[in-house]
């Protein structure tokens, strides 16, 4: 109980120390971004390599001459699992529109995201808090939570059901697939990764918002107290959001051991090439190096432009995952360190047309760490 208030009394520190402590960076910034000027604007490349002919056809007919294009949130797919910076910009202020930032940093970054969501953030987001969002019941790192605690906590963010969700992070695409893929897991489809994040929304010449509003500030604390609450059997309200869980799209421990027997499904690797390898050391202590026996790496890092950290197009991604022998017409299920860059393995996957990716959610962290559990390296 006491460990309990302290992390809901930590969040809300966290939240109002770093509000003011910022306020001059916040100025800064504030001042610094302006709002990119009124053009015609073509329609975002990925659409014209990924989209199929159907829904281009579409969104041509948004098109008016001499005009700016602009859309609706129901042109997108959710075949397609990414959308431009374009894109939200231009559906930025429909009502039922709902912004994501869901950054998350690895401890060795040091990294505040609260901190840097206060600093600057797409107008209008909310901040969804990975760690705090999470199963309280175990000692791994932001596990997925519950049905009842998920629903709680995105309730209390207000979120409901009948919102469209554009889901971003400030590393381009990293963390922002975990939440895509929660929602996803507990049955919201229309979900989307803003692609290349926060990072190409600024390079694009955006606005941001250079403070956090209190509004905000109490839904995030909110969001947290909710998974609290609900984990102590406490009530919460009002739910505003339903959940409908899809186990296939979320793995565990036993189902990986299982796994190596069966090979009912490829399994791919979103780790470094050395930490699958066991040449380099794990980040966290306690963990052995190594890899699932029969699973494959790519590295998530490998799945996004080098420069702009957007998702690669079909025939890129294709490639990549054929030079590892992934074929497409067989089931897959990823992992990674902690649940996180397995996330964005499945959301390239999702491109290509594979949209029942399954992610280990205790991944590495937790199998590394059992003393029954195989593992496999490739150093000689």
């Amino acid at each position: 109980m006491a460990s309990t208030i302290f992390s809901k009394t930590l969040l809300g520190h966290r939240f109002i120390h770093s509000f003011s402590s910022l306020t001059s960076t916040s100025q800064f910034f504030s001042s610094f971004f302006t709002k990119r000027p009124f053009s015609i604007r073509a329609i975002p490349s990925y659409t014209a390599q990924n989209i199929k002919t159907t829904r281009w056809t579409t969104r041509m007919a948004s098109f008016v001459v001499g005009r700016r294009a602009t859309y609706s949130t129901k042109s997108a797919s959710t075949n397609e699992p990414v959308v431009s910076v374009d894109w939200l910009y231009d559906n930025l202020k429909d009502p039922d529109m709902k912004v994501l930032d869901a950054s998350w940093y690895m401890p060795d970054e040091q990294r505040n995201p609260i901190q840097e969501y206060q600093v600057a953030h797409i107008p209008g987001a909310l901040f969804f808090d990975v760690d705090g969002i999470s199963d309280q019941t175990t000692k791994l790192p932001h596990m997925l939570p519950s049905g009842e605690a998920f629903a709680a906590a995105v309730s209390a963010l207000g979120i409901q059901n009948k919102d469209d969700l554009v889901v971003y992070d400030g590393k381009g695409i990293f963390s922002a697939a975990r939440v895509w893929w929660m929602f996803r897991v507990f049955g919201h489809d229309r979900v989307w990764v803003l692609d290349g994040g926060l990072p190409r929304w600024r390079a694009s010449g955006y606005d941001v918002e250079s403070s956090a509003s209190s509004d905000a500030i109490l839904k995030a604390s909110a969001a947290t107290e909710a998974i609290e609450k609900t984990y102590q059997g406490l009530s919460v309200g009002p739910i505003t959001f339903q959940t409908k869980f899809q186990p296939h799209l979320v793995w565990n421990l036993d189902q990986v051991k299982r796994n190596i027997e069966e090979k009912s499904h490829q399994h791919i690797d979103a780790r470094s090439k050395p930490r699958f390898d066991g040449a380099a050391p794990e980040p966290r202590k306690g963990i052995r190096s190594g890899h699932v026996p029969g699973s494959k790496c790519i590295p998530f890092g490998q799945l996004l432009d080098n420069g702009s950290h957007t998702l690669l197009p079909e025939d890129e991604l294709k490639k990549r995952f054929d030079q590892e022998g992934i074929s497409s017409e067989s089931p897959v299920v990823t992992s990674c360190g902690t649940g996180v860059t397995a996330c964005v393995l499945a959301l390239g996957l999702h491109r290509l047309g594979k949209s029942d990716v399954a992610v280990y959610d205790g991944s590495w962290t937790e199998w590394g760490a059992q003393s029954d559990t195989e593992v496999e390296t490739s150093e000689p």
